[in-house]
């Protein structure tokens, strides 16, 4: 049974959750990263030209640097990302689009300022074939015991 947790991070704080998510759960990690990294104008979720906001409004795909390797090995997927707009980035769409989930195990995991997480199993589910077996938003510093409570109780 071997795991994998994919994450996007914006500002760092999921990417650090990821690590810890990782070892907890005795995974392989792979950042889910876009072709044209953002900058902080790009994030800058207040301005309404930002770019953030023009693909979340536009429903655009983000297209992602690399590929997991060894795909088909993984029976568990883990994946991570900062809310926006209540749901998920266009990148985790996109990498979700990008996959075969059938067979797969999935559990979604965010960090958020203020939202939750509850509607993404949601809208991500349809997108692919795999077994959503949770979801949970954790603070960015949860601990490796916390994590690991966590992927035990799926």
């Amino acid at each position: 049974m071997k795991s994998l947790v994919s994450y996007f991070s914006a500002s760092g704080n999921t990417g650090a959750l990821a690590a810890h998510l990782a070892k907890a759960a005795d995974a392989d990690l792979f950042r889910i990263e876009p072709v044209d990294p953002y900058t902080e104008s790009d994030l800058r979720w207040t301005n309404p030209l930002a770019r953030c906001n023009r693909e979340k409004i536009g429903k655009k795909d983000v297209p992602i640097s690399g590929r997991v390797d060894n795909w088909d090995e993984y029976e568990y997927v883990f994946i991570g990302f900062p809310v926006w707009y209540y749901g998920a980035p266009n990148i985790i769409e996109t990498f979700v689009k990008s996959y075969d989930f059938a067979g797969k195990k999935v559990a979604f995991f965010a960090t958020s300022g203020g939202s939750d997480v509850t509607k993404v199993a949601g809208r991500l589910g349809p997108m692919m074939k795999g077994e959503i077996i949770g979801s949970q938003l954790f603070q960015p510093d949860a601990s490796v015991h916390t994590l690991k409570k966590w992927v035990e109780s799926l």
